[in-house]
């Protein structure tokens, strides 16, 4: 037999079955790998012709794991043929905790005992384990203390004071089931037919639908419609979202809707909690699952429907190891199931646009706000005509239009939010003596100065350091000053312009897990903050219902550059962040400040023109048989010696590719040409989409001899050029 393990393996390794021994496709096993033994999954019959004598015996079959769905063994053969990945690479995303195919262990886990004691002093620490403990979930103490953020000390006096309860148990807790039949909201006319459409595709085999709405227009409700109809029929539900740890608001609205929490995947679960969820799917005991890209390729055994929630977003590309996108995989996943997948967005990417238009996607619309709500009204800024005016404290950043607005936004009681798509204080630090500029010494980036941690932090590799007092160049003292805008430097900004307003700074390095992130949304839901100051964290499904007020610090970031994509990722963006005005019941208003209001993106955020923005964008790709009208694959080469990069590059520059429509770009030092201490150049392969560009790049790659200190990644349909 054939036995694939999670591995970066090109292949399944060989086994011979031991007498009396019986297994089956899919099943998990035990074999001996060099001096060591691995966990495996039977990946089908072995190779013919093998001498017996030299084919090692399999140690031990895991019949108490479920074996891995024939599909799920059809997906991993797809994705490492698709993006010419090894398939043990791929298997490990299945099985990225191999701890879950062991027997459970006997553990010790707390429950609420219900008992009440009269005196004992309530605490916020307290407070917490009891209401993590509501759901009825028995916890072991790691993962409890880690889920309500305590210490293990306050679970303990918990128990002593008999608030907790032990539960022993020797297999995983029942997950609470999410009921199908549980009663949901009124529905518009337009939504409920809607969301009748997606119900009448379940149980119909593979479709993918497009479900476009405006910002507010109640999208999830809708496909939260679909999820019951999945959940009646006895099937699981998948839910893709780019950010799982902004998704506070969307797991509430999924607990009042279905009576329960979904079952949640990402990476900054417990061990724990991993091998008990992913056993839950793979049992088919958790009904729904919710969780970043990697939830995909977990081994669901009766999968019915696929939602991939804001399908436009960049996070659900993948770039680091087996490199793809989620919004695309999860469409092959949905093909290979025949199951429906449902693409939820206010402004769905180009690609999809595309397929839609094609008929290949069906498109459903929600053309209106939910509830009455009206969208915002848009105003563009020319920071030409009316530029900050420079304050007591030195350089400003927001315009007098601006200003204004917020004054008088704050003096109605409303709230606010200013948008800055950059995290820190400052994106450059800079020496006004010799000019010299603080750069990562492993990146060629220059490093970012976060006022509040007192340090400069490359955004790329993560390298920290502190603020020099002398210019490492010239020596100079008191000469580095910060240049441009981050999110800090705003929030100061606005600090001291508004000093009786409640100030939060918002952005991925200020939020502190999903227990932050909560607090943070019941303090603005309560009306403890006036004024958000964030970056793109802000933009993803939020609802504030008193936000009327948006302001757009710098439209311009974002649409200069190499980026294919640019013009679309920054229309999204701002519209998407410009949709988080005016949710409630009063109106909104969006003001964005720019140095070029006469770009394409910012004319059809402020004439809400998207039909046109999107044809012009389409026609300018359709003219350079750019993606969606063409097939791009990144080649990247990389090593820690500067020559030796440069000559594998140049070598597969010798032996590109020639045919009808076939065009390699490159080589080139890539932008990053110095990523975490590796020399990097790229190569580009354009061609036509009717080219299986996998054989094309498996042959070009085998015809060039690469040293093992060099490393060529192949990226498929790239989204990042640097």
């Amino acid at each position: 037999m054939a036995v694939l393990l999670p591995l970066p393996l090109a292949g399944a390794y060989d086994y011979r079955v031991p007498a009396g021994c019986t297994v089956c496709d899919g099943q998990a096993v035990r074999v001996p790998l060099g001096r060591r033994q691995e966990t495996g999954i039977v990946w089908g019959a072995g190779r013919s012709g093998l001498d017996p004598a030299k084919i090692r015996p399999l140690q031990a079959v895991l019949d108490h794991a479920a074996p891995l769905p024939e599909v799920t063994r059809r997906f991993v053969d797809w994705v490492a043929a698709y993006t010419l990945s090894l398939p043990g690479a791929v298997l490990k995303m299945v099985i990225p905790v191999p701890e879950a195919l062991d027997p459970p262990a006997a553990q010790v886990a707390w429950r609420l005992s219900g008992a009440e004691v009269p005196g004992l002093r309530q605490t916020p620490a307290r407070d917490r384990v009891l209401r993590t403990l509501q759901t009825g979930v028995p916890m072991t103490t790691p993962d409890l203390a880690r889920e309500a953020g305590v210490s293990p000390s306050v679970i303990k006096g918990l128990a002593e004071a008999g608030l907790l309860a032990e539960v022993p148990f020797a297999m995983d807790p029942d997950l609470p089931e999410p009921d199908g039949d549980h009663p949901g909201p009124t529905l518009s006319p337009v939504q409920a037919d809607a969301a009748k459409e997606l119900v009448l595709a379940l149980g119909q085999g593979y479709s993918a639908t497009l479900l476009e709405g405006v910002t507010g227009s109640g999208k999830t409700e809708v496909y939260f419609e679909a999820i019951a109809a999945a959940l009646r029929q006895g099937q699981q539900v998948l839910v893709l979202v780019p950010e799982i740890t902004l998704t506070t608001q969307w797991l509430g609205r999924f607990r009042r809707r279905f009576g329960a929490d979904p079952a949640v995947w990402h990476s900054d679960l417990t061990p724990a909690r991993r091998r008990r969820t992913w056993r839950a799917i793979a049992d088919g005991r958790a009904r729904v699952v919710v969780g970043a890209r990697s939830a995909l390729f977990l081994p669901y055994q009766a999968l019915g429907l696929i939602v991939v929630d804001e399908e436009h977003e960049v996070a659900f590309k993948q770039e680091e190891g087996v490199i793809y996108h989620a919004r695309d995989m999860a469409v092959v996943r949905a093909h290979l199931g025949n199951i429906p997948v449902v693409l939820a967005s206010a402004t769905p990417s180009l690609e999809t646009v595309a397929n839609v238009e094609a008929g290949r996607y069906i498109k459903v619309d929600l053309p209106v706000r939910h509830a009455g709500a009206t969208l915002p009204t848009i105003d563009l800024i020319d920071i030409r005509r009316f530029p900050p005016e420079k304050g007591d404290w030195g350089q400003s950043w927001l315009s007098p239009p601006l200003v204004t607005a917020l004054e008088r936004t704050l003096e109605a009681g409303e709230q606010a939010m200013l948008f800055l798509n950059r995290r820190g204080y400052a994106p450059l630090t800079l020496c006004r003596t010799c000019g010299h500029r603080v750069q990562c010494p492993q990146c060629t980036a220059w490093l970012v100065e976060h006022r509040r941690l007192g340090k400069l932090q490359c955004h790329h590799c993560g390298h920290q350091q502190p603020l020099p007092k002398v210019c490492p160049s010239c020596g100079a003292e008191d000469a580095l000053v910060a240049c441009g805008p981050g999110v800090e430097r705003v929030a100061e900004e606005a600090s001291r312009r508004f000093p009786q307003a409640r100030v939060e700074l918002v952005a991925s390095d200020t939020l502190a897990g999903p227990q932050g992130i909560a607090g943070l949304l019941e303090r603005i839901e309560r009306k403890e903050v006036d004024l958000l100051i964030g970056t793109q964290v802000l933009a993803k499904g939020l609802h504030f219902p008193m936000l009327t007020l948006v302001g757009i610090v710098d439209a311009d970031l974002g649409l200069s550059g190499g980026d294919l994509r640019a013009a679309e990722r920054t229309f999204q963006v701002l519209s998407q962040v410009a949709g988080r005005a005016g949710r409630g019941e009063r109106p909104g208003r969006v003001m964005v400040q720019t140095f070029q209001p006469d770009h394409p993106v910012l004319q059809a955020m402020a004439t809400g023109d998207m039909r046109a923005f999107r044809e012009a964008e389409s026609e300018g790709r359709r003219l350079l048989r750019m993606p969606p009208f063409g097939r791009l694959v990144a080649v990247i080469v990389s090593g820690e010696t500067a020559d030796a990069v440069e000559s594998v590059a140049r070598a597969l520059a010798r032996q590109a590719p020639q045919g009808a429509g076939l065009e390699v770009l490159g080589p080139a030092p890539a932008p990053l040409a110095l990523l975490r201490g590796r020399h990097r150049w790229r190569l580009l392969l354009k061609a036509p989409r009717e080219v299986r560009v996998q054989t094309v790049v498996r042959q070009w790659l085998g015809g060039v001899a690469c040293p093992s200190a060099v490393r060529i990644q192949v990226d498929i349909d790239p989204y990042s050029f640097l």
